[in-house]
């Protein structure tokens, strides 16, 4: 696509929520602490909070996000509620719908999902500023991210890299907002690059989907999980978003060194360091949530942001470029300029929805 120009949307908030639970990667027997620190640098990831420990899912922390920031912003309604996750509640119907009822939101709130993961943030955001900015609505809420934390994988890279979480951004329409810029880019491709192979119409879950299988590469896999081709990660993450990054700094005729923080997908330390460099700039504006939170898929950069970026983000006028990139092959990024806005530190939850009146509990 050529490079959108969304005039008069304001960024008003960010709100991230992740389950109380937290595991330490490495938490594993002492013979095997020497090779887990190595894996742990490498990656970058030391703690990941993950979702099973208390029952909760994604729905149950996209929840909290919306209340939080709406609470924040004491708004009491929004135009239009959209989700991005590739954790949906159920297969259908919607989890934005879902949402829409128990936020207690008007029926006139326009409500939908897209479905993305690592690139899903830009896209989101996009989306919504599209909607505010073509004044389809004047305030609207986005709900990003995934659940896709395991504990225990034998695919040990795996168990190591993802965290769970869901964040909630708020736009509005305001004339005095200075112009949002989006550029996104596809390549399906690679689409197997990271894909779940059963489970959907193509390859229907089978009772034996979820048995270990050991694949050429040695590690053990089950055809009811995430397959990562990490080499082919590595290649297009580390050629495509220093190209997208480039490409839309140039088109806008912006000036890199006027732009505040490069806030990125947080893949794994191999990958972010590396487009960094070839970036370049100092680290401090490159900020990384990896240590403590992990690959938390779609929800990655507002994690970020309200993990290292809250105080910033809250008091300062700020221009920013947010990339993402990753499943599909998908890849997208914003340039923005925003006044200072609702950021709270990340919240842990511990509760979860109450199911006892759903008649499929």
């Amino acid at each position: 696509m050529s490079i959108a120009r969304i005039d008069h949307v304001a960024v008003r908030g960010i709100v991230s929520v992740v389950p109380g639970a937290r595991w330490d990667n490495l938490n594993v027997p002492a013979q095997e602490r020497r090779q887990r620190e190595r894996l742990v640098k490498h990656v970058g990831v030391r703690w990941r909070h993950y979702c099973g420990a208390h029952g909760l899912i994604f729905s149950d922390l996209a929840q909290r996000a919306a209340e939080v920031l709406m609470q924040g912003l004491g708004w009491s309604s929004v135009d239009a509620l959209i989700v991005v996750t590739q954790s949906p509640e159920f297969l259908i119907p919607a989890t934005a719908v879902i949402l829409q009822h128990r936020l207690g939101l008007s029926t006139r709130t326009m409500a939908f999902d897209i479905n993305l993961g690592c690139s899903g943030y830009p896209y989101g955001v996009y989306t919504c500023a599209a909607m505010v900015g073509a004044q389809g609505a004047r305030r609207v809420i986005v709900l990003v991210g995934d659940q896709a934390a395991s504990v225990g994988a034998a695919d040990a890279g795996r168990d190591i890299l993802f965290g769970d979480a869901c964040t909630a951004t708020a736009l509005e329409y305001d004339p005095a907002a200075a112009p949002m810029y989006f550029e996104g880019h596809s390549d399906g491709s690679g689409y197997d690059a990271i894909i779940v192979p059963h489970g959907g119409k193509r390859y229907p879950w089978r009772p034996d989907s979820a048995a270990p299988l050991t694949c050429p590469d040695g590690v053990v896999r089950s055809l009811d999980g995430v397959w990562l081709d990490g080499p082919a990660i590595l290649n297009f993450s580390t050629a495509r978003a220093p190209e997208a990054i480039r490409g839309l700094i140039q088109g806008i005729g912006a000036d890199a060194a006027s732009i505040d923080y490069f806030v990125m997908h947080q893949a794994n330390a191999m990958i972010n360091e590396t487009i960094r460099k070839k970036m370049g700039g100092a680290v401090e504006k490159w900020p990384s949530s990896l240590y403590d939170y992990g690959n938390t898929s779609s929800a990655s950069i507002p994690v970020t942001i309200s993990a290292r970026l809250a105080e910033q983000a809250s008091s300062q006028r700020l221009r920013w470029i947010w990339c993402g990139f990753g499943i599909g092959l998908s890849w997208g990024t914003l340039f923005l300029e925003t006044e200072p806005f609702y950021a709270p530190q990340p919240i842990a939850m511990t509760e979860k929805y109450d199911f006892r009146n759903d008649r499929f509990s």
